[in-house]
């Protein structure tokens, strides 16, 4: 089957991208403290990033002959990413910490596909992974800033 490694690892990253929407909608809602107005709306930009991801993904998926998950059962059976539950009492800092260790978790995934797909000579869908990981790698950057900290990329 013609990229069939490179089909298995977008339907990961479909699950993954779906699971880290759900993470990062929590943090949105469960926000709280003195930098709220600020970092509110940045939620939603951070989650229309991983909406983008996750069509761009799906839709090459399904250009590739493949079939994306696409119910909540599947996300949860597939995903990598952990889930909590939704309570106060978790400083948005400590959510940016558990959002940073998500974003780790997909930029790993998305070498992952950077090398399968150099292997399975698909340079269309190396390109999404690259482009990916560069803006994840990025979110990484400020999220460590505002959590006072080095990027830590190759961390």
């Amino acid at each position: 089957m013609k990229y069939a490694k490179t089909k298995q690892i977008l339907n990961q990253a479909v699950a993954d991208l779906s699971a880290l929407s759900v993470q990062i909608h929590q943090i949105h809602w469960y926000m709280r403290g003195n930098d709220f107005i600020s970092l509110h709306p940045k939620m939603d930009e951070y989650m229309g990033q991983v909406e983008v991801q996750l069509d761009e993904i799906s839709e090459r998926l399904i250009t590739l002959d493949g079939s994306p998950y696409s119910t909540l059962k599947e996300f949860a059976e597939h995903t990598k990413i952990q889930e909590t539950s939704g309570v106060w009492g978790i400083s948005t800092q400590e959510r940016f910490k558990s959002l940073v260790k998500s974003l780790r978790y997909m930029t790993e995934l998305y070498q992952k596909g950077i090398e399968t797909t150099d292997e399975e000579g698909d340079a269309v869908t190396n390109g999404i992974f690259t482009e990916a990981k560069g803006d994840f790698e990025k979110l990484i950057w400020i999220l460590q800033a505002e959590l006072g900290l080095a990027p830590g990329i190759d961390a």
